[in-house]
């Protein structure tokens, strides 16, 4: 078996990872197991700025506020703003105080600057993306910003009768922000705004301007910029998907948790499959978001089961959706310790590489009929690989050790 395994083991550069694919993808995700480890990061980057340099990959996606990430995009392709301004404000969840995501941003900006000096088209350089919603483990974001901004841009550009209601109309239905905001709705329905009549009332506005967006495309590509067009669909598919995942929130069912993860990961799914329109992007986020099969967790002592962002893609995309996961040795400063010699990451970690690409499909193949045993985490925040999801992966990058960040 140690021969066999020792057979799907190859070297962390962008080759190695192309070489497990039959061509490549439109979208090429690598997930983590854990969040907030710089370490971790830093391998994306590495990997990321290979595959940009030699595959054309020319989007970078990260598990991030989808709205907020516009600030990142344009300093990003324009230079507007200032580095810690624009990832301190654009990439949410308090992963901008990230060395590695501001590095990574930092390099996105300085490899258009050479680009441009070089002469080359704009279809050459980068962009950013966040793909997440608006949404936080606490709260959800108001709808205001993206209902208002998709009628600001339909305003300008349409016959106001053509309008299903007016800009005024639309900010009395949203009333004050910490109505959508309250953190106490999180865990209380009764504290959401999200089955109200004024929130019924703008999930049916949401639809037409979106639907009005929709029968107007052959004038508005051509009445404006396909950047300001294709902005104006993400506000759309926001707006909405804000208003599902509020509407879920104020549920009393048994279902509530399972439909809240589920609206989170088809808000990511568009704003993915989106991306995919404009050519090949690379993809950053936790394993359970990225991977083929269902996601699951536990929540209350609850089992919750949804179809994640990567099963949806994937489901529409085909072979131009490729899927890498990330597994960890150890990270003591967290409790996790050596794994247990009969798991994936433990037959992983007898190997002398402290870090590696390994082809999932053949590890699978190679470790024959019966399964390596579940690993189980001690801390919450990693996610061992399940050793039945395998061979839906296209390969694993496995790291031995992750050390505490400086």
């Amino acid at each position: 078996m140690a021969t066999d395994i020792k057979d799907t083991v190859h070297a962390v550069e962008a080759a190695a990872v192309m070489g497990l694919l039959p061509a490549r993808p439109r979208l090429l995700a690598l997930g983590e197991p854990t969040h907030r480890e710089d370490t971790l990061l830093d391998l994306r980057n590495e990997l990321f700025r290979q595959l940009v340099e030699q595959e054309g990959y020319r989007t970078i996606a990260i598990e991030s506020d989808c709205l907020a990430g516009l600030a990142v995009d344009n300093y990003v392709t324009s230079g507007t703003g200032t580095l810690g301004e624009v990832v301190e404000r654009g990439i949410s969840h308090g992963w901008g105080a990230s060395a590695a995501n501001r590095e990574l941003v930092r390099w996105m900006r300085a490899y258009n600057v050479r680009a441009a000096n070089d002469g080359r088209p704009a279809s050459e350089r980068l962009r950013f993306a966040g793909f997440d919603g608006p949404l936080e483990i606490t709260h959800a974001a108001s709808p205001r910003q993206a209902l208002t901004a998709l009628h600001g841009y339909l305003a300008a550009r349409v016959d106001a009768d053509l309008l299903p209601c007016t800009a005024d109309a639309l900010d009395r239905l949203l009333g004050a922000d910490d109505r959508w905001t309250d953190p106490a709705a999180m865990m209380d329905p009764s504290r959401s705004t999200g089955q109200s009549a004024e929130a019924g009332r703008l999930r049916l506005l949401a639809d037409d301007l979106v639907a009005l967006l929709d029968a107007q495309t052959p004038h508005l590509i051509t009445a404006d910029s396909p950047d300001a067009w294709d902005r104006a669909r993400l506000y759309g598919r926001t707006a909405t998907g804000l208003l599902r995942y509020h509407h879920w929130m104020a549920d009393t069912s048994p279902a509530r948790m399972t439909q809240l993860a589920g609206v989170r990961d088809q808000m990511m799914a568009h704003n993915l499959l989106a991306i995919a329109e404009r050519g090949p992007a690379l993809v950053h986020a936790h394993n359970s978001h990225l991977q083929r099969v269902k996601s699951s967790m536990r929540m209350g002592g609850r089992p919750l089961e949804w179809w994640g962002a990567g099963a949806l893609v994937s489901a529409r995309l085909g072979a131009e959706y490729a899927f890498v996961a990330t597994a960890l040795g150890t990270i003591r400063h967290q409790g996790v310790d050596t794994p247990p010699p009969d798991t994936v990451e433990g037959l992983l970690y007898a190997l002398p590489e402290d870090r590696c690409v390994i082809d999932a499909p053949l590890l699978a193949t190679a470790l024959g009929d019966t399964p390596p045993a579940p690993r189980v985490s001690p801390w919450f925040g990693y996610a061992p690989l399940d050793p039945a999801h395998l061979a839906a992966s296209d390969g694993i990058v496995f790291v031995k050790d992750v050390p505490r960040d400086r």
